[in-house]
This record gives C-alpha cells, sequence and structure tokens, in this order.
C-alpha cells in the first residue's frame, strides 16, 4: 500500500510540472495584437497572429519598419516571435526572467520577465537598467469558423 502512495504522489507531482507550464501557452491578447505563445526550440516564443489595426488596412501589410537590424525592416510584424530566451516553466512565484522581449514600436529589445497572475491574465514587462514597464496579456479562446476564419474571446473574463 505504501508503494502505491508513493507511486501515486510522484505520478501527482509530475502531472503537476507538466500542468505549470502549459498556462502560458495559446493565444494571448496584447495591446496591439494576438500572440500564440508556444514552445520553439526548448523556448518560449510568442508569435504575432492578428495586428490590431484600423479597418480597413491590410495587417499583413504592416512591416517591422523599426528593427534595428535594417535587413528585417522590410518583413511583416504578423509572424514575428517577440519572446527570446525564455525557458517554458514557471518558478514557484509564477514568474520566467532571464529573457527578453521585442517592441515593435522602437525595434529593440528588453531584458524582460513574465508573470502568470491569479487572475490567469499574463503580466508582461521589459526592462532598460533598473527602469520596467509593462502590460497584462489576456488569455484568449480562439476557434476557427467553417469558413477558415478565426473568432476570438477572452477566456477569464471577470
Amino acid at each position: 500500500m505504501k508503494n502505491f502512495f508513493l507511486f501515486f504522489c510522484i505520478t501527482c507531482n509530475l502531472g503537476l510540472s507538466a500542468q505549470e507550464e502549459k498556462p502560458l501557452f495559446g493565444y494571448w491578447l496584447t495591446s496591439e495584437s494576438i500572440v500564440e505563445i508556444k514552445e520553439c526550440d526548448k523556448q518560449l516564443c510568442a508569435n504575432i497572429v492578428q495586428l490590431l489595426v484600423e479597418e480597413g488596412v491590410d495587417p499583413k501589410s504592416i512591416l517591422d519598419k523599426n528593427n534595428a537590424d535594417s535587413a528585417l525592416r522590410s518583413r511583416p510584424l504578423i509572424g514575428v516571435n517577440l519572446l527570446n530566451g525564455f525557458m517554458p516553466i514557471l518558478d514557484r512565484n509564477n514568474s520566467i526572467k532571464g529573457g527578453k522581449i521585442y517592441n515593435p514600436r522602437d525595434g529593440k529589445f528588453y531584458k524582460s520577465k513574465i508573470k502568470l497572475l491569479d487572475n490567469g491574465y499574463l503580466r508582461v514587462e521589459g526592462c532598460l537598467l533598473l527602469f520596467c514597464d509593462g502590460e497584462e496579456w489576456l488569455p484568449l479562446i480562439v476557434t476557427v469558423n467553417e469558413d477558415g476564419t478565426r473568432s476570438a474571446v477572452i477566456k477569464n473574463k471577470p
């Protein structure tokens, strides 16, 4: 019986470890886009899948015009990965540190930290020296419609 209990506890702990990293994966609403967070080469990536633009503007026409690397300024922002160097594992504070975030507004990378909040939102901050600023990303449920278009609703609506 003790062996069964030990096996059960180990299995539960392994299950929790796998679940702890999964809340980050999926679609998120940022202030200017929808990104998909997933694992890429054993790190987190957050690829822009949709830009929030004015009606009549083709989101695919918006370019990475502010990129510090002039060779990348002609690429569309859709598809750009915003995260670099983050391992896909939350610490005991539901945070990840040690990576960088790309800011398309100025074309620069900043030291960054990510925290999964109790309400299910994601606090994403970029830091320059000791000064940090950021925003909360809201989790989305994205469904593919019959015509191939996508619909999104906020997952944890208060």
